[in-house]
């Protein structure tokens, strides 16, 4: 599959990756901290250090739960799973935990985009190959990783914006931001504003969170009188805005509409209810294919660049049955 265009910057330096791949087995030893979930050590076993951005949402827990699944020991893995709590310095310790324990794949989500230059540096003198996940880096390393997977975060936008300018062309928007700097952040922002650029009368993070994404629109009713349409980076943090549109004597949904992206369980029952307009989906459950990757990765084989996770987008039409028959 062609690399999505948000991607082609970061990804254009992915070349001569052989020499990344050429290492065995490791031997036993990691160390399993308290965010591990352990594994014998056995040298029939690609043991993977995964980083975890952390758990801010329904979205992170379900991709959680999907890499969890997928890299046990019965699947050929010895895990060793830390959450960062959006910390990026906890990420940077984790993966230089991952280097001293002479793991043999790094696999991580950044939490933003920029400050990794000195710890992937480290890594890439290690001679440990990395998978990136779910989101994407800015960096002067020299083939810093050698293959990514993920949702399509500026084509998420853009579908959006699609669906303002067909539906709600005149609409004053409100854009209900993520964790500033991160790669869903500035490519959901590129994407949408593409289109629809010309409508937004305002922006504010709400840092991926349900109580961020209400406090946020709780502030821009007051500095944002006319606007009655936001689009929220993501669905926890417009579940947090339907709070605060209630709280304030509108109806979500009608007085002001709501375009999210992810498609989790509680995202697409406020679809059910009327309260959310459009949601475009974020697929996280993609553990299966990143076992897959890391598998060929560990074995020195040819990977592709980039793998983009499929995804769909809802209106109003869906049912409760839909929802309910949801893995997530």
């Amino acid at each position: 599959m062609s690399r999505p265009a948000s991607l082609r910057t970061r990804l254009a330096a992915l070349v001569g990756i052989g020499a990344a791949l050429a290492l065995g087995a490791c031997s036993s030893g990691g160390g399993a901290d308290a965010g591990s979930d352990g594994g014998s050590g056995d040298g029939d076993l690609i043991r993977v250090g995964f980083s975890q951005l952390g758990a801010e949402s329904g979205w992170r827990t379900a991709n959680t739960e999907s890499v969890k699944a997928s890299l046990t020991e019965e699947n050929g893995f010895d895990l060793n799973f830390v959450d960062a709590q959006q910390k990026q310095e906890n990420q940077i310790k984790a993966l230089r935990d991952f280097v001293a324990q002479d793991v043999d794949v790094i696999a991580f989500s950044p939490v933003i985009e920029t400050g990794w230059d000195e710890v992937l540096q480290e890594i890439k003198d290690s001679g440990i190959p990395v998978v990136l996940v779910d989101r994407t880096v800015d960096t002067d390393v020299e083939d810093p990783f050698v293959t990514w997977i993920g949702a399509d975060f500026e084509q998420e936008g853009r579908t959006a914006g699609e669906w303002v300018a067909e539906n709600a062309p005149d609409a004053k928007v409100f854009e209900l931001q993520g964790t500033l700097g991160s790669g869903a952040q500035v490519d959901r922002e590129k994407g949408f504003n593409e289109v629809v650029g010309e409508q937004v009368v305002g922006k504010a993070s709400g840092n991926f969170t349900r109580a961020e994404g209400r406090t946020a629109v709780e502030a821009a009713l007051q500095a944002y009188p006319e606007m009655n349409l936001i689009f929220t980076h993501n669905d926890d943090m417009g579940l947090g805005a339907i709070e605060a549109i209630e709280a304030a004597g509108k109806v979500p949904g009608k007085d002001i509409q709501i375009v999210s992206v992810d498609g989790v369980r509680d995202g697409l029952q406020a679809l059910v209810d009327k309260k959310f307009n459009f949601v475009v989906e974020c697929n996280p459950v993609f553990g299966d294919q990143l076992a897959e990757l890391i598998t060929q990765v560990a074995d020195g084989e040819d990977v592709p660049e980039t793998t983009v996770v499929e995804d769909q987008s809802f209106d109003q039409t869906i049912t409760q049955a839909d929802v309910d028959a949801r893995a997530y």
